[in-house]
């Protein structure tokens, strides 16, 4: 009797539990978007185009296209000991002030916290729209073998690399970042858009140069980054801080701060 009191006992602690189990709360999804880093977003998750519903699948290995990946990794590899290899290292660094810093040039003038303070915002708070939630959906669904694991060689920056492995490699994410800047900044300085596209074209190159990204993650990130880009221009605090940015850059046009580009020379020539 002893022993069926203690396994009755135990079958209701059992049962016990999993009733506790079914009614207790599942747990909340963590939210990265603007509700949380609205600092570095303007949208929520589910504002962008769903990547994985735009993009194709990832080239499959035995595809013309994935010879053409391995023939671009190779033209990468060669690139690294060369100025425009150091230029590839440099462009990794997104955080921060990493992304202002890498247009300052192109744009024609220094874009900082305190030099420049509502385009730096700008920059600075459509980062991860771009990199993040244009990318999402199609990375942690493929989760693509990054091109230095695939070949099991080294990057332009080894530093990187195991955390670079915890992601998909499709699409690229820093290309998404690079290419949605180039076409917002061209807004604000249409006078530079040679120089900015280019800017932003050769970031998304880098990733090929330093082996985080094979060639179609990179033509893929363009693609995310411009429906990026359409659907921040429909987003009111996107709009406002655009605003704030044109304002700001009239002014330090005005006051000559702003080195022209090829289209101001052409149309005053």
């Amino acid at each position: 009797m002893k022993a069926l009191r203690i396994t009755a006992m135990l079958l209701g602690a059992m049962l016990a539990t999993s009733a506790m189990a079914q009614t207790a709360p599942a747990t909340q999804k963590k939210v990265k978007d603007h509700r949380t880093q609205p600092e570095v977003f303007f949208l929520q998750e589910g504002d962008v185009a769903n990547s994985l519903e735009l993009l194709p699948p990832p080239p499959d290995m035995a595809s013309v296209q994935f010879l053409y990946d391995k023939a671009r990794y190779d033209w990468g590899k060669a690139q690294r000991k060369t100025e425009r290899g150091e230029q590839a290292f440099q462009d990794a660094r997104v955080g921060g002030d990493g992304v202002p810093r890498a247009f300052s040039e192109a744009f024609g003038i220094d874009i900082t916290a305190d030099g420049t303070p509502e385009i730096y915002k700008l920059v600075v708070g459509m980062r991860e729209d771009a990199g993040d939630l244009a990318t999402r959906d199609a990375k942690n669904y493929y989760n693509r073998v990054r091109p230095f694991a695939f070949f099991e060689e080294m990057t332009c920056n080894p530093e990187q690399q195991e955390e670079l492995s915890t992601n998909g490699s499709y699409p690229s994410g820093h290309t998404s970042i690079g290419w949605a800047t180039a076409l917002v900044l061209s807004e604000i300085n249409p006078d530079r858009i040679d120089e900015i596209l280019d800017r932003g074209f050769q970031m998304g190159e880098s990733r090929v140069i330093c082996g985080y990204h094979f060639q179609s993650d990179v033509d893929a990130g363009r693609v995310v980054a411009a429906g990026a880009v359409a659907r921040l221009h429909a987003d009111e605090g996107f709009n406002k801080q655009l605003d704030k940015a044109k304002k700001e850059f009239a002014r330090l046009q005005k006051e000559g701060k702003v080195k022209p580009g090829k289209k101001n020379h052409a149309i005053h020539n």
